[in-house]
């Protein structure tokens, strides 16, 4: 004898409303943080130990500026990193190329500044697609080691000063009266950073379209395992220069960015350092993950420049010697920093919501 089992009615309606409404509200964070960065610049408000004056005040304003674009950086090279996994040592090179580029068609050839511009970002693109169809003819760590040769090369090459282009060691300031009025002056430091806010949201986008793209499918399935890619009949290759192109342009436009910012094209933005810094900001912030690598970015940024202020100030000179060497050199608190995050929060900062999730489901 069977007994036929009658289905549960469905919940009303209304029941489920309040479990979807949270998400719902949590979805437009990222559109309230971007209209607060957006009004910065009419803020007078101080924030004490992390800005040296209030938040619209032209040195804080270059400061946020800053980050902004190391932030955006790193969301572009993580497109390498954490999406198509290309360890790549060499990505300083498309930045330097963006800013190096217009700086040398503006004093050179004398050009309006939009079409420098898009020159910038051009030269930047064909340099990742030469170096990049060279580089990406081995993997692995050879990958790593050809394109750490480029970036070697490549500041060599601009700290010799070919032909008196790029300045050498010392680099070339930008031709002030040739851009735009509203760019150049203290009193235009709120252009500029919403110059680095546009480049931000811009990266951010462009990331974000690409990774859910079917290109960008295939990028995480190459990351996973490239011989599978193969065996379904796609060809890494073409998959893995397009990431490299992108990521490449991407980086250009920022070496344009950083140009307005400071003022002029310097060398150390083409060493292999500078794109060491951008693989600590990525592993800090979280490798492959939507927002991870421009919290990343914007926390080392921001660390790098108020740390340098603190291992200069009176109260590190007043300490013991034993203390006072270490604590006086920026770079070895920046190294505390990242070590101690990597060892707390393994897949760095964006992982400790769902890591502070999981410890409170554990404990119910």
């Amino acid at each position: 004898m069977s007994t036929a089992t009658t289905p549960a009615p469905a919940p009303p309606a209304f029941a489920t409303a309040p479990a979807r409404r949270g998400p719902r509200l949590l979805r437009w964070w990222p559109a309230a943080v971007l209209v607060l960065l957006a009004v910065a610049p009419y803020s007078a408000l101080p924030l004490p130990g992390l800005l040296d004056g209030p938040v619209g005040s032209p040195g804080s304003l270059q400061l946020l500026a800053t980050c902004l674009l190391f932030g955006a950086l790193a969301t572009g090279y993580d497109l390498l990193l954490g999406r198509t996994g290309l360890l790549s040592f060499g990505h300083a090179l498309y930045f330097a190329a963006g800013s190096y580029a217009t700086n040398m068609f503006l004093l050179e050839a004398g050009l309006p500044f939009a079409v420098v511009a898009v020159l910038g970002l051009c030269s930047g693109a064909l340099l990742a697609l030469v170096l990049g169809s060279v580089s990406l003819r081995v993997s692995g760590i050879g990958f790593s080691m050809v394109t750490l040769a480029f970036a070697q090369a490549g500041s060599i090459l601009v700290s010799r000063n070919p032909g008196g282009l790029t300045g050498g060691e010392e680099g070339r300031a930008a031709p002030a009266e040739l851009l735009p009025s509203w760019l150049v002056g203290i009193d235009h430091t709120a252009n500029l950073y919403w110059i680095a806010l546009a480049y931000l949201v811009l990266t951010l986008a462009v990331v974000h379209r690409a990774v859910r793209s079917p290109t960008g499918r295939v990028w995480e399935g190459i990351k996973e395992n490239e011989r599978r890619v193969e065996v379904l009949g796609l060809k890494p290759y073409g998959f893995k220069l397009t990431a490299f192109v992108l990521a490449g342009a991407l980086a250009a436009v920022g070496g344009l960015v950083h140009l307005l910012l400071t003022g002029g094209s310097t060398p150390q933005t083409t060493t292999s350092d500078f794109t060491l810094s951008l693989l600590v900001m990525v592993v800090l912030g979280g490798s492959g993950t939507r927002w991870g690598p421009m919290v990343g970015g914007i926390l080392y940024t921001w660390a790098d420049h108020r740390l340098g202020d603190l291992a200069g100030s009176g109260a590190v000179a007043d300490l013991p010697a034993v203390l006072r060497v270490p604590l006086s050199q920026p770079l070895f608190l920046l190294g505390v920093l990242f070590v101690a995050v990597v060892h707390l929060l393994p897949g760095g900062l964006a992982r400790l919501p769902s890591r502070l999730r999981r410890t409170r489901e554990e404990h119910r």
